[in-house]
């Protein structure tokens, strides 16, 4: 699962399993994170290959 937030300075990728997370680390230093947590903006969005992996990470849990 996954959830977008949107605050006047930035935007937020809410994830639930930080698999993805850890396995684009090197992409993901450039960005402010916590935990569960990537905030971006719209002048730097977040990694097209990031998202693609959570969402194939997601639809494998769903079909089980």
């Amino acid at each position: 699962m996954y959830w977008f937030a949107a605050f006047k300075g930035h935007c937020s990728f809410l994830v639930m399993s930080t698999s993805c997370m850890e396995a684009h680390a090197g992409e993901l230093e450039a960005y402010d994170t916590s935990k569960g947590t990537i905030r971006f903006t719209a002048d730097k969005p977040l990694p097209e290959a990031l998202v693609r992996a959570h969402i194939k990470e997601n639809e494998a849990r769903s079909s089980r």
